[in-house]
C-alpha cells in the first residue's frame, strides 16, 4: 500500500530512497503513520496483525528485536521509537514547518515535551493497559489504579502548561510533538478520565481532529471510535 498526496517541497537525505512503515490501527505506530500524512511523503504501509502476535515473529522481530510497532525502514535500514521517527521526520522537512527555531525556548521545550511523554508518560500507559505485566495478576487492581492517578497528574500538568502557553506544547507553532501528544490523547479514550476531562487538552485534541491528516489516518486505518 503507498500514500501519496500533493507535492510538497520535501528535501529527504540523498541517501534515502523509500519509507516503509510498520504499523498496527491505534497503536504507537499512529502518531509516526499521521505525521507522514501530514509531511506529505510518499511511503509504504506494512500492516502488523498484533492479534496474531505477529510483532514476536522470527521475521519481524529481524527489523524490530523489541518486538513492538512502530518499524520505520529507511532505504531497508529499520529505525524504531515512534517519537524519534517523528524528530528524525521533522528535521528532513525542507520548509521546517514542525519544528521549531534553533537555540530558542520553543525548541528547549520541543526537546523537553519530547522526552517527558516519550519516558513519562507513555510507559504509564502500558501499565494500565497491562497491568499484569508489573507483578502478575494478583496486583492488577493496585497497578491500574496507580497508572490512573500518575497519567491524570499528567494531564493536569498538561492543561495547566496548554493553558499559559498553549494553544501547542510549543506555543503557537504545531510541531511534531503535538502528534506524539494527540496519540497518548487518543489512548486514554476509555479511561475514568480521559484527557479530554481537561479543558485546554480537549481544545488541543478538537484542533489536532480537525486536521485532514486526521481523517485520512482514520480512513486508511480503518478506525471509528473517537472521531
Amino acid at each position: 500500500m503507498h500514500a501519496k498526496s500533493a507535492p510538497v517541497q520535501w528535501a529527504p537525505s540523498k541517501d534515502i530512497m523509500m519509507l516503509s512503515l510498520y504499523y498496527s490501527p491505534g497503536a504507537a505506530s499512529a502518531s509516526a503513520c499521521r505525521f507522514l500524512i501530514e509531511l506529505g511523503i510518499e511511503h509504504r504501509l506494512e500492516k502488523v496483525d498484533t492479534s496474531a502476535n505477529q510483532q514476536k515473529s522470527p521475521e519481524y522481530l529481524k527489523l524490530n528485536p523489541g518486538g513492538v510497532v512502530p518499524t520505520l525502514l529507511v532505504d531497508g535500514i529499520p529505525m524504531v521509537e515512534s517519537a524519534a521517527m517523528l524528530m528524525w521526520l521533522a528535521e528532513q522537512d525542507a520548509q521546517s514547518r514542525f519544528l521549531p527555531g534553533d537555540g530558542g525556548r520553543a525548541r528547549r521545550e520541543y526537546l523537553q515535551w519530547f522526552l517527558l511523554l516519550a519516558n513519562g508518560l507513555q510507559p504509564i500507559f502500558r501499565a494500565w493497559f497491562y497491568p499484569h505485566e508489573a507483578a502478575g495478576t494478583e496486583v492488577c487492581d493496585g497497578v491500574k489504579s496507580n497508572a490512573q492517578a500518575r497519567i491524570e497528574m499528567m494531564w493536569e500538568r498538561i492543561n495547566t502548561h496548554l493553558e499559559q502557553s498553549g494553544p501547542y506544547l510549543c506555543g503557537a507553532q504545531l510541531t511534531a510533538v503535538d502528534f506524539f501528544l494527540f496519540m497518548l490523547c487518543r489512548w486514554s479514550r476509555n479511561m475514568p478520565k480521559p484527557a479530554t476531562a481537561w479543558p485546554y487538552c480537549a481544545m488541543f485534541v478538537a484542533s489536532m481532529k480537525a486536521r485532514p491528516s486526521f481523517r485520512t489516518l482514520y480512513q486508511r486505518e480503518g478506525l471509528t471510535e473517537w472521531a
